[in-house]
Formats: C-alpha cells, structure tokens, sequence
C-alpha cells in the first residue's frame, strides 16, 4: 500500500521536487492505465518519465542488509 502525498498535493509542486518512490508509484499507475488516460493524463506520465530519466532512474545506487537495489513505493 502506498503511503505518501496524493496527486492533489504533488500536481501543485514540480516533478522535481518529488521522491523517488512517488515518482515510481505514479509511474506504474499511470503505466497500468495508459490506454484510457486523456492528453492530460499523458503528459502528466510523460513529464514523470522525464523526470525519473533526468534522475538516472529508479534504482539505488548502492544496496545494504536492510535495502535491496530498487525504489519501494510500497
């Protein structure tokens, strides 16, 4: 379950000020619902895909015995 600021909140503030796990929380939901979004709701995913690219992606740079290597949203 994802804990974390809802789309209300994040769309008032740049992508860039987002964290990486609700970059990649929004991310998999827009990417499950692509086909039904409207030019809106693409571009929304489309500047959200920018910015995790921008960011070198999703993953850790490094992992430990408490983290793996990828983004939880979870």
């Amino acid at each position: 379950m994802y804990i974390g600021r809802d789309m209300t909140e994040l769309s008032m503030m740049p992508k860039t000020e987002w964290e990486d796990s609700e970059l990649a929380f929004y991310h998999h939901s827009f990417q499950q619902i692509m086909p039904y979004l409207n030019a809106e709701g693409q571009t929304i995913h489309r500047e959200i895909v920018e910015e995790i690219e921008s960011r070198g992606g999703l993953k850790r740079q490094e992992a430990d015995y408490t983290h793996g290597s990828r983004v939880n949203y979870d």
